[in-house]
């Protein structure tokens, strides 16, 4: 007897509670994260433990994840590099520089047009937009 992992299931599990945010930022991830971390106060930083590594056409691609946990609360973000050495992360969304993640209570999808505005006002921050997990196609290079 074969036993299979659900794929679809643990996505719609992961992506329960998460929000998500596309960001249009043609600068490195340590500088966007330099950026909120200095004028906003979070605390990003490069998690290696939880980096996506994809294979394709026999190479190997790493996008580096970001992550800040709120002290007094229960939300945690996550910042996804969108792009590594010419691939994506997610196909579908070339356009975007990164993917912002917030996962945690029901309360997060109340503060995404709060940090929308926050994101737009980041000096080279050219375009902020709520992206639904409906709308991806490769919802398992998201999970970690």
């Amino acid at each position: 007897m074969k036993l299979r992992l659900n794929l679809d299931e643990l996505a719609n599990d992961f992506f329960d509670d998460a929000h998500l945010l596309g960001i249009v930022a043609p600068m490195k991830d340590y500088q966007l994260c330099w950026q909120l971390n200095q004028q906003f106060r979070f605390k990003f930083r490069l998690n290696n433990e939880i980096e996506i590594q994809l294979s394709k056409k026999g190479r190997q691609y790493f996008f580096a994840v970001y992550e800040y946990k709120e002290p007094n609360g229960s939300n945690c973000h996550y910042l996804y590099n969108n792009q590594f050495d010419g691939e994506y992360l997610l196909p579908e969304f070339k356009h975007l520089d990164y993917i912002w993640m917030i996962k945690g209570d029901g309360n997060a999808k109340n503060v995404i047009p709060e940090f929308s505005n926050l994101l737009r006002s980041v000096t080279g921050v050219q375009l902020v937009t709520e992206v639904t997990p409906d709308k991806i196609r490769n919802k398992a290079h998201l999970i970690f």
